[in-house]
């Protein structure tokens, strides 16, 4: 059974972090970047053709990811590829994922029109097994397999799209773009479908000026008695990082170690790119509790409650707490870091001080000196 992938790079934004990288490339962990859980995923389900839209700033993507030998993509037939369609076109404004896919013609044509097809962003990180929910699809003999999560809906946060399902599991309502009640399930935008199905659906919408995968495809064809939906709701532990307070929220959890190993090895190891550095150093004097660091570190000063990445310098004397600090940063001697995300290659002076809240962490952007 031959299954191709199509990954989302650019579906969301997050303040600062994100005006110079998509989503997917947004370092997450300590050594990972986003997009890590997406091509880990797919790789695990033996995906091995498989295509990355993109719409802007994805230089650091394509060196993050390179040939895609970390994941097994660069030695099978199709192999990995980056699909630019709006580099390519003469539209600069950014309308749908269906106009995205209809730019992206020739790569959904290749191989077999028979194949299924598995489309999934970079904003909603798992560790799922993709196997089972394209088994689950088959069986089911529906048009479309949502992947859904439920606990996030909460009438709060902006979903969007999600799905009220009665006791069968059949699908009841569907909102896109709401701020749905607990009884909805959150989708976790992760799909399959026939590839044959997708690009008829693909070129009759387009047609029709419309645009959007969630609210013209799938809530627009439901509404008209013209799509059949199974959902798949996914067990495991999900992290939404679609807002600033999410990320920095997420990221540290992964201190608590429950969940940083459901996210990490639940189904299979998410590979990243390997880069070898020295092991980090920790000096005399340094108190580091509670913080996951990456390698190649210079750590004498104090840290408590972080998420340290490769190459950050914490001088002696400086007091790091609750704070996401991203490859080759060097915080000065005695300065007070606390709820702050540092980008990377940021220099914090001697003596500075930054204090943000949990709701509203200080964003520091990458290169700055403050």
């Amino acid at each position: 059974m031959k299954t191709m992938g199509i990954i989302f790079a650019n579906d969301g934004n997050i303040s600062a972090l994100t005006e110079k990288r998509t989503m997917a490339s947004l370092p997450f962990g300590g050594r990972y970047r986003q997009v890590d859980f997406a091509l880990s995923n797919l790789a695990a389900a033996g995906v091995r053709h498989l295509g990355i839209i993109t719409r802007y700033n994805y230089q650091s993507l394509l060196n993050h990811i390179g040939s895609g030998e970390e994941w097994g993509l660069e030695l099978e037939e199709g192999g990995l590829e980056f699909l630019t369609p709006y580099a390519m076109s003469t539209r600069n404004n950014y309308r749908g994922k269906l106009e995205s896919l209809h730019y992206a013609m020739d790569f959904l044509t290749y191989g077999d029109e028979d194949e299924y097809l598995i489309m999934i962003d970079s904003a909603v990180l798992s560790n799922i097994d993709l196997n089972s929910v394209l088994a689950s699809h088959i069986d089911s003999g529906k048009d479309i397999t949502i992947v859904t999560k439920t606990g996030i809906a909460n009438g709060e946060k902006m979903l969007d799209m999600a799905l009220k399902l009665d006791d069968q599991g059949n699908v009841q309502d569907i909102v896109v773009d709401y701020a749905a009640s607990s009884e909805y399930d959150a989708s976790m935008d992760i799909f399959i479908l026939s590839k044959k199905w997708l690009i008829q659906q693909v070129k009759e919408h387009i047609a029709r000026n419309l645009y959007h995968m969630d609210r013209d495809l799938v809530l627009g064809l439901w509404q008209a008695g013209q799509l059949s939906i199974n959902v798949y709701r996914f067990k495991g532990h999900v992290m939404y990082n679609e807002s600033v307070e999410e990320y920095f929220s997420n990221s540290m959890s992964l201190i608590n170690k429950e969940i940083r190993h459901d996210l990490f090895h639940y189904n299979h190891p998410v590979y990243t790119k390997v880069r070898d550095r020295v092991p980090t150093y920790y000096g005399e004097d340094c108190q580091i509790k509670d913080c996951i660091v990456a390698d190649g570190c210079m750590l004498e000063g104090k840290a408590e409650d972080c998420i340290i990445f490769r190459q950050v310098t914490v001088e002696e004397g400086a007091d790091v707490e609750n704070s996401i600090i991203m490859n080759d940063t060097v915080i000065g001697k005695d300065a007070e870091i606390k709820y702050a995300i540092l980008d990377k290659n940021v220099t914090v002076r001697p003596g500075a001080r930054l204090v943000g809240t949990p709701s509203n962490p200080i964003i520091i952007k990458r290169g700055e000196t403050v």
